[in-house]
């Protein structure tokens, strides 16, 4: 495995974890998912990043783990910047999600070409 991906993967995990754990436990994130309307997700989405972190690390040792979890946070990113832009916030506040976005989509396809495509 090439030494950039393993810093993104392990970058990528870390920030994740950081995130979720943020999610379920510190206010400011409560309020912005009420801000959102979409108080309800908070704590889904939380245990999603956190899930999808522990996945990206889990996948050094079981590539199958790093294409689910990079492919499902690839989506949430999407989603977050979409909830973003229908906020209106500015881009330098969607550019978090859409940079992890990026870097999970990259993860994905570097590890589907080399150990599920035919």
């Amino acid at each position: 495995m090439e030494t950039h991906i393993i810093i993104l993967q392990t970058l990528s995990g870390l920030a994740f974890l950081v995130y979720g754990t943020a999610c379920l436990c510190f206010g400011g994130m409560k309020a912005e998912f009420e801000r959102y309307g979409l108080a309800n997700f908070r704590r889904w989405v939380g245990l999603l990043e956190i899930f999808g972190g522990l996945g990206l690390w889990l996948g050094f040792y079981f590539p199958i783990l790093t294409l689910i979890a990079s492919a499902g946070l690839t989506l949430l990113m999407i989603a977050g910047v979409a909830v973003r832009w229908r906020v209106g916030d500015p881009w330098i506040q969607m550019m978090p999600a859409a940079a992890l976005g990026a870097v999970n989509l990259l993860l994905f396809v570097n590890v589907f070409g080399k150990n599920f495509a035919t």
